[in-house]
């Protein structure tokens, strides 16, 4: 005796694959890559930084100030002067006021633009002003 199934459709077999989880671990992934990002800002202005055998790097975000040949004063990729640069240390360290100051001075910079930058900077309230220089 044979015994016939019958295939009409009524039975329920959708086979669906749920992505809910999937979206959910990419965006954990990139809430966890967004935190952990640390967004570096650059002077905007290249500048060639003297030698130095006893150079270190330093681990926190700091204030970049560019010295260019020519005596010009950038941050932040636009050009603040050496009288600005009171105001824009000052503003910068309201909000962690141990934030240090680097000085990236071209190696043909003025010894005397440098050092009236690092004044400004110190009476603006930083702790500590360090030069950038190369390895």
């Amino acid at each position: 005796m044979r015994r016939f199934r019958n295939f009409t459709g009524n039975e329920d077999t959708s086979s669906e694959i749920n992505i809910s989880p999937l979206i959910d671990v990419v965006f954990i992934l990139l809430i966890f890559f967004i935190v952990t990002t640390v967004f570096i800002e650059e002077t905007g202005v290249d500048v060639n930084k003297p030698r130095a055998a006893s150079a270190e790097d330093l681990e926190k975000q700091a204030i970049l100030l560019a010295v260019t040949a020519n005596g010009q004063v950038y941050q932040g990729g636009r050009s603040v002067g050496v009288d600005g640069v009171r105001s824009v240390v000052a503003s910068m360290l309201e909000n962690d006021a141990s934030t240090p100051v680097i000085i990236q001075g071209d190696a043909a910079a003025n010894h005397g633009t440098i050092v009236n930058v690092i004044d400004a900077a110190k009476l603006a309230g930083a702790k500590s002003v360090s030069l950038a220089t190369a390895k």
